[in-house]
């Protein structure tokens, strides 16, 4: 192996252990504001699970609960429709946050809301979108990869 090759291998490894703990901290982050934080921060673990023990106890359940629950939700078509209206709702939801609508004034538990709708504009649009875009190739991917065919009755012998 020649010393570009080495350092070519060192800055990947390097890279991608950088990128991990900075996706980590920003799915963190990204949980409670519109986006696709738990993807960020799954996608965080699994590149620090490639060289740390640690990540992947953490990722190995998380990966099986997370296909159970794509089997689970594409099991019937009412859930995969339920699913697909969710995903048409975030799309709704994205544009009502970048045209940003005037909103009635109210309170709750005290903090003041109106008439401007909070974070409008095009950037919590653009994580709202983010959003819809992974749930719709979610539910494609857990539907092509998952959706077991219910075959018809078997017909009796004439």
């Amino acid at each position: 192996m020649g010393f570009l090759t080495a350092v070519r291998n060192w800055i990947g490894r390097t890279g991608l252990e950088v990128l991990g703990w900075v996706l980590v901290p920003l799915g963190i982050v990204l949980m409670p504001a519109p986006g696709p934080g738990t993807l960020v921060l799954v996608a965080g673990v699994a590149l620090l699970a490639r060289r740390h023990a640690w990540a992947q106890r953490l990722l190995e359940p998380l990966e099986r609960n997370a296909v159970e629950a794509a089997k689970f939700g594409v099991a019937t078509w009412p859930r995969i429709a339920f699913s697909a209206l969710g995903c048409v709702w975030l799309i709704v939801l994205g544009f009502i946050w970048w045209i940003a609508p005037e909103i009635p004034e109210f309170s709750v538990l005290g903090v003041g809301f109106g008439p401007e709708l909070p974070a409008a504009g095009w950037g919590t649009a653009l994580g709202i979108w983010a959003s819809a875009a992974a749930a719709i190739g979610l539910l494609v991917f857990s539907v092509v990869k998952w959706r077991e065919p219910h075959d018809q009755e078997p017909r009796a012998a004439a």
